[in-house]
């Protein structure tokens, strides 16, 4: 993680939103890697590609419950003259020791078991008497109920080629191939293919702990009553789950008390369990102000590089902004303002790709697209700022193909609700961010606008 401190700050400057990314950028750093067991690797970033020490499947094997047979022995087989065959015993899953198939011969044969040596196919049970003589059969009956179904003579009405209903060793992948290249997030079905070629344990960059709280004395929690002047806390329920969904190991901390050295107690009880901290409120320039008050000139004497920068960017909403590193380890803190859609267009722009810095990725950003802008109205931003606007985004319809080189249409997006950062309601019903430019001051309905997909 590095420790270098953020630029020095100048109280009149508004920052750019990409200056301020690059410098939160240049502070966090991937974690390092570990080795961990399977299951708690989930969700964590390969370091190193994966190669596949043996075949899979590892040998040939049944795709489905039937007999195995030679191909010559059930040519020309048919319901009205089928072939009539000695089964000479069973192979089932995990069969070590296999039966030999010769002519005129066949082995029960159960799905996933090995092809045993001199079969060449596997016909279906729903191909065959079930060796009860009579008519087509629709599976077999229990071993353990008629284990004389192993032996005897079945009656197969249909042929088949050869291998069919055979997996070949290798099919899936053969030793030496890479299974699972380094960057890989692992999912369950990463995880799978994993544990399927033998690997219990594999070397992955860990899921970044982020430690979320808000502040404010007017915050509840919810399902507590309300008083005069109080709100319920939804900023860090918000953002935690925002760093879950990003990849984080995310924990919330109850709202704390506009009071900085609770705070700065708080924060630092904390700072055990974080590889990234997050505040939500008290980032401005009012006098209950407390992050600002609990941090602005927090650093550790012995730590260089440490401290916490407060800033106003053009942006909005998010116009308060600090970050910087706090700790003996220099652990990252991004403090951002507390109305709840600035704290959480903040959380998008600043602290996800913070996020997954840190999980390793290459791919840090949510994905972006341009879309045609359905309004009743032209969309207003204040000048020389980035304005985020909340949106809901419509893919375009499959076009019919058109002359080489033709564009493909976009989509649309229509604004939800107002520009006010306090508007939750609105914030829950988008999908999606209108981004509208520093130096655009209007937008016309109908216009071509970049769009950051939320989902």
């Amino acid at each position: 993680m590095s420790t270098a401190a953020p630029r020095a700050a100048d109280q009149e400057h508004l920052w750019s939103v990409d200056e301020h990314l690059e410098d939160i950028l240049a502070t966090v750093r991937p974690l390092d890697p570990i080795e961990l067991q399977l299951l708690d690797a989930q969700g964590c970033v390969l370091v190193e590609d994966v190669t596949v020490p043996v075949s899979l499947p590892p040998f040939d094997n049944s795709s489905m419950d039937g007999y195995a047979v030679r191909v010559a022995d059930i040519t020309g087989a048919s319901e009205e003259f089928p072939a009539a065959l000695e089964v000479v015993g069973d192979v089932a899953a995990g069969e070590a020791e296999l039966v030999h198939v010769g002519p005129g011969q066949a082995a029960r044969i159960m799905t996933g078991a090995p092809l045993p040596p001199g079969a060449e196919t596997v016909v279906p049970v729903e191909w065959t008497d079930g060796g009860l003589g009579a008519g087509p059969v629709t599976g077999m009956r229990a071993r353990s109920l008629a284990p004389e179904g192993a032996a005897g003579q079945v009656l197969v009405h249909r042929s088949a080629p050869p291998r069919a209903h055979v997996r070949a060793k290798g099919s899936d992948v053969r030793a030496g191939d890479r299974a699972l290249a380094a960057g890989t997030v692992l999912g369950a079905p990463q995880i799978a293919l994993l544990a399927a070629i033998g690997r219990g344990t594999v070397r992955v960059r860990p899921r970044p702990r982020v430690v979320v709280m808000s502040t404010g004395s007017e915050l509840v929690q919810p399902d507590e009553q309300l008083r005069g002047g109080q709100i319920y806390d939804s900023n860090s329920f918000a953002l935690t789950a925002a760093a879950r969904a990003a990849g984080a190991i995310a924990y919330r901390v109850g709202a704390v008390a506009d009071d900085a050295d609770t705070l700065r107690t708080t924060i630092e009880d904390q700072l055990v369990r974080a590889d990234l901290m997050v505040t939500t409120g008290g980032v401005s320039v009012g006098a209950y102000d407390v992050v600002k008050e609990a941090l602005e000139h927090v650093a550790d004497a012995d730590e260089a590089g440490s401290g916490i920068e407060f800033r106003k960017l053009a942006m909005q909403p998010g116009r308060p902004q600090g970050f910087g590193s706090i700790g003996p380890d220099h652990t990252p803190l991004l403090a951002l303002p507390g109305n709840p859609v600035s704290s959480y267009v903040s959380f998008e722009v600043f602290v996800r790709p913070a996020i997954r810095t840190l999980m390793g990725l290459d791919d840090i950003h949510r994905p972006r697209t341009r879309a045609k802008l359905v309004s009743p109205k032209a969309l207003t931003s204040p000048k020389g700022r980035r304005q985020f606007l909340r949106g809901s985004y419509t893919d375009a319809p499959e076009a019919p193909a058109g002359p080489p080189g033709a564009n493909a249409p976009g989509g649309t997006v229509t604004p939800v609700g107002g520009a006010g950062s306090h508007l939750i309601a609105a914030l829950a019903h988008a999908d999606a961010l209108i981004v509208v430019p520093e130096d655009v001051e209007t937008v016309e309905p109908g216009s071509e606008v970049e769009v950051v997909l939320l989902r």
